[in-house]
């Protein structure tokens, strides 16, 4: 099977933008200080901790052919381009390119500010807030498949899985992937209505959590043919080896309480690498802090794992960075190919009060990893993604 290497990494959060400012923001991890955003229309407060800081987008135009670019394209296109220079592919052939990015709402919050100030274009044009691939392929000069998912929050993992499929069949020979997602109030009320809001923090694995917290981000990657990367001395943070995908069928927004589907999409992609459980050194879970998903995403762990399950360094992200939504697991794939890449887990937020019934390791100091790691992420629909990273012998 066609190796597929990762040769550039792009990010953006509130830790701050680029990939540096995130490598030390999860180095020196910070609990998040609460503050309100003002958006009179929201109905629901809106915890601003996690919003992207003043000027973390770039310069954009406001429209592309006449259709606007909102936001969440910009912080696409941010991620990208830092992906891109990255990997040192200025000079890439753009018709053998791809890109493709994983979204929830992508610039849905365009429509949302129209309607609330009632400043629709004059033209009252038809704009697609599902946009954004076309727009980063073409500022990136990028004549392959351009394409925006929406599986919801493990749209950017579905993101990444199909790239790697596009190489491995020869429909590509590097794609940029990853996922975005920015403020809308739409997501927002959607996600207090079903009861998946915490007023306060993102606390996955606590005993006292009570939902999750939604936050801005862009992750992205560039894959690449491993042969073609070495043959031109790319830098490569980690292999990606395995994915593993499964949808359940069972609720619009609940999981399926018997985690049979997480199960699966965990052990298909230890069988597409050609891993078995034991192989793991951390696992970066998708880990929301809803009381349902923290829970099953334990006991499936167990299920994979077994009893070694409490042995296996966690990573709990949004913790530290919120509910990404989207871009979620491209920002879960971009910390363990950093992890991979400098030998160590960066540490985690401590859990204040560890969830008797979630029996995980969440580390709270810097930890030294192997060379395999796992990336998970689950969303509504009951859409399911693993991803399985190696790194470079050291």
């Amino acid at each position: 099977m066609t190796e597929v290497v990762i040769t550039g990494l792009g990010a953006l959060c509130h830790l701050g933008a680029g990939v540096d400012r995130f490598w030390q923001g999860l180095l020196d991890p910070v609990p998040p200080t609460p503050a309100v955003a003002p958006d009179p229309l929201a109905h629901v407060p809106i915890p601003a901790f996690y919003f992207l800081p003043e000027g973390a987008l770039p310069e954009c135009p406001e429209t592309v052919d006449g259709l606007a670019i909102g936001r969440a394209t910009r912080a696409a296109l941010a991620v990208a381009q830092e992906a891109v220079s990255d990997a040192g592919l200025n000079e890439a052939d753009g018709a053998r390119t791809a890109v493709l990015f994983g979204s929830s709402i992508a610039d849905a919050y365009v429509i949302e500010q129209w309607r609330g100030t009632k400043s629709f274009p004059e033209d009252d044009r038809w704009t697609p807030v599902f946009a954004t691939a076309s727009v980063v392929a073409r500022e990136l000069g990028a004549h392959g498949t351009a394409s925006t998912f929406s599986n919801a929050c493990s749209g950017s993992g579905y993101s990444m899985a199909t790239g790697a499929d596009m190489i491995r069949a020869g429909e590509a020979d590097v794609v940029v992937a990853g996922g975005f997602e920015t403020y809308s109030r739409v997501a927002h009320a959607a996600f207090n209505q079903v009861g998946a809001l915490d007023p306060d923090s993102c606390r996955p694995f606590d005993a006292t959590r009570g939902g999750t917290v939604l936050g801005e981000g862009a992750g992205a990657v560039v894959l690449e043919r491993a042969d073609a990367a070495r043959a031109r001395g790319a830098r490569v943070y980690a292999t990606l080896t395995g994915s593993g995908w499964s949808c359940e069928a069972y609720h619009a927004t609940g999981l399926d309480p018997e985690g049979g589907q997480i199960v699966r999409a965990m052990r298909d992609a230890l069988a597409e690498a050609g891993c078995t459980p034991d192989d793991i050194d951390f696992v970066v879970p998708h880990a929301t802090g809803t009381k349902l998903n923290d829970l099953i995403e334990t006991q499936a762990m167990y299920g994979v794992f077994g009893e070694r399950t409490p042995q296996i360094p966690l990573h709990s992200l949004k913790a530290l960075i919120g509910h990404t939504g989207g871009a979620s697991g491209g920002l879960g794939v971009v910390a363990a190919a950093l992890f991979l890449h400098h030998g160590v887990m960066a540490p985690n937020l401590p859990v204040a009060h560890p969830d008797p019934e979630c029996r995980v390791r969440v580390p709270v100091g810097r930890t030294p990893v192997g060379r395999i790691g796992m990336v998970n992420s689950y969303a509504f629909g009951g859409n399911n993604m693993s991803l399985l990273l190696r790194g470079e012998s050291r």
